[in-house]
Formats: C-alpha cells, sequence, structure tokens
C-alpha cells in the first residue's frame, strides 16, 4: 500500500466521521424545532379550547336564564289563567245566585196568589158544596205554563224547582207548648187536607185520560177525511197521512227518460185525478179523428131503381150530377157505377 493510497482512505474516513456529527447535529435541531412547533401547536389548542369551553359556559348560562325567564312567564300565564277562572266562576256563582232569588219571588208570587185563590174557594165551598171537586180541581189546576219551556227544563232544575217550591208551600209545624186536643186537631187538619190533595190528584188523571181518548178519536177523524181527500184526488189512501205532502215523480216509472212537463202541469194531475186526464186524452182523440173522418173519400152509394137510398122524394143530390159537389165528380165513375148497377138487376 502506497503513502498516497492511505492518505486518501484517511481523508475519506475523516471526513466519514465529520458528517456524522453533522448529521447527528442536524438531527438534534430537526428535534428540537419539532418541539417547539408541537409546544406552540399545544399552547395555540388550548387556548382555544379555552375559549370554546368560555364560550359553552356562557350559553349554558344564557340558556339557564331563558329558561327561568319561560319559567316566570309560563307561572305568570297560568295565575291569569286561574284569575280568569275564578272570574268566570264568581260571575255564574252570581248569575245562579240571581236566578235563584227570582225564581224565589215567581214562585213566592205564584203561591201568594193560590193561597189567595185557595182561600176564596174555601169560601164558596162552605157556600156551595155540590161544587166542592171542580172549585178544587180549578184551584190546583192554576194557570196553563209554558209548554215548551217545561219541556226543555233538566232534572236539577226541576229539582231546584221542586225544593224552592217545597221550602215555601210545606210551613214548619210548631208542636212545642201544644196540647193533646191541640195535636189531635192539628193531626186531623193535615189528614183532610192530604184526602183533599188525593182526590184532586184522581179528578184530575181521570180527567186526563177522557182528554187523550178525546185526542185519538180526532186523530182517527182527521186520518179518514185525510183518506177520503186522498182518493178523491186519485191518490194513495195514506198519502196525505204523513207528515210531509206525498212525492212528485220528475221521471217516468216505466220508461228511462226524464219528465219534461212543468211542475203546473205534475200539480194539475193531483187536482183531480187520473180521471181528468183520460178524459181530456180522450176529447183530444175524438177531435183529431172527427177531423180526419171529415177529410175521408165520400163514396156515393149505388142507385137501386134509379133512385138513390136514402134520398127524399123530390130532392136532388150532388151526387146526380146537379148541385156544387156534381163538378168534383168525373163521368167516367158514374157510367161505370150505372153498368154495375144493370149487371146487378139482370143477376
Amino acid at each position: 500500500m502506497s503513502d498516497d493510497e492511505f492518505e486518501t482512505t484517511s481523508n475519506c474516513s475523516k471526513t466519514s466521521k465529520g458528517d456524522e456529527k453533522f448529521a447527528k447535529k442536524k438531527q438534534g435541531v430537526q428535534k428540537n424545532e419539532l418541539n417547539n412547533q408541537l409546544k406552540e401547536y399545544i399552547n395555540e389548542w388550548r387556548k382555544t379550547r379555552e375559549k370554546e369551553e368560555d364560550e359553552l359556559q356562557k350559553m349554558k348560562e344564557k340558556q339557564s336564564k331563558r329558561k327561568e325567564i319561560r319559567k316566570e312567564q309560563e307561572m305568570k300565564m297560568a295565575q291569569q289563567k286561574k284569575e280568569e277562572e275564578e272570574k268566570v266562576k264568581q260571575e255564574e256563582a252570581e248569575k245562579r245566585a240571581v236566578e235563584l232569588e227570582e225564581k224565589k219571588k215567581r214562585l213566592a208570587e205564584a203561591e201568594a196568589k193560590r193561597q189567595e185563590m185557595l182561600a176564596v174557594q174555601k169560601a164558596r165551598k162552605e157556600a156551595e158544596k155540590e161544587e166542592k171537586r171542580k172549585a178544587a180541581a180549578a184551584a190546583s189546576a192554576g194557570g196553563p205554563p209554558d209548554a215548551k219551556r217545561e219541556m226543555s227544563k233538566t232534572k236539577e232544575q226541576l229539582e231546584e224547582e221542586k225544593s224552592i217550591a217545597l221550602s215555601i208551600r210545606v210551613k214548619p209545624i210548631n208542636i212545642d207548648g201544644m196540647d193533646s186536643d191541640e195535636l189531635r186537631d192539628k193531626a186531623s187538619e193535615i189528614y183532610n187536607i192530604c184526602v183533599q190533595l188525593e182526590t184532586d190528584k184522581y179528578d184530575l188523571t181521570e180527567k186526563l185520560k177522557t182528554q187523550e181518548y178525546e185526542m185519538m178519536e180526532l186523530k182517527e177523524r182527521q186520518k179518514m177525511q185525510l183518506r177520503q181527500r186522498a182518493v178523491k184526488k186519485g191518490l194513495d189512501p195514506d198519502a196525505l197521512i204523513g207528515k210531509y205532502p206525498p212525492k212528485i215523480r220528475m221521471y217516468s216509472k216505466y220508461e228511462r227518460r226524464m219528465d219534461t212537463r212543468t211542475y203546473a202541469d205534475r200539480k194539475h194531475l193531483y187536482e183531480g185525478g187520473w180521471e181528468v186526464l183520460r178524459s181530456e186524452h180522450l176529447d183530444s182523440l175524438w177531435k183529431d179523428r172527427y177531423e180526419e173522418w171529415n177529410k175521408r173519400t165520400k163514396a156515393r152509394l149505388p142507385k137501386w131503381f134509379g133512385e138513390r137510398p136514402g134520398a127524399k122524394p123530390g130532392e136532388v143530390s150532388p151526387e146526380d150530377g146537379e148541385g156544387p159537389m156534381a163538378e168534383e165528380i168525373p163521368e167516367e165513375e158514374e157510367e161505370e157505377e150505372d153498368e154495375e148497377e144493370y149487371e146487378e138487376e139482370e143477376e
């Protein structure tokens, strides 16, 4: 190995060692830079994270504040609703109280009138014993109530009126400080009142039964009259008995076509019935056929021994060649008829 080769090899080894050191240094520098960059990134991420957390916290605070505000508003609305409902209930209660007072006043007035009527009737009863039941029935009946209003009342309203009427009519009995004789008289008085009320009730029920029977008879008579009227008009007997008038057909029953007649024409059917329509139809047929019969060709009757049958003596008919109809009859037809008459005579 020569000296030159040794130098070159030594120089190469020196350079390779230096490169390794440089590479190591470079690697160290790059690691430091990377670490510094990572630190910066981490710091920035932490800052952004803190900002986001602060924003989230602010949003949560806002949300909680809104919830509180909504709760307060809901509480206020519920309070207002309650106040309105209480006000409505109070107004309804006041109205009911006013109505009850008015009812009580009306019933008290009616009761006072009833008591007056009863007093008058009692006076009459003493004078007229024979008309006792009739007077009691009239007194208990009183004035005719409004039927629609009575029918539209509910059970609760009827019970209220009943309780009010009973509180007015049924007076409390003061038994305190009464002797046995007084109690006996009071009991006999109440017993007589009960007997009178029962008799009035029986009379009224019997009267109601007779009225119902009379109404039934009147309804049957009305049905009979309506049946006769329907038969006269040519309708079904039960056509006018129902709630509504009979229907007018807008189309023919047997043909699939619309009825083009006017309402007046269809109504005219029910005024006289089928007989009137049939008579009108027959009259129109008679007129048409009579006109056709007048337009017919009149054939002449053959002469019999020189005279036409049916002709009066000394009369000259237009068919014999004289008069206004003679011009219309051709001569050839006359000759043919004469020949036919001659042949018949020979036979």
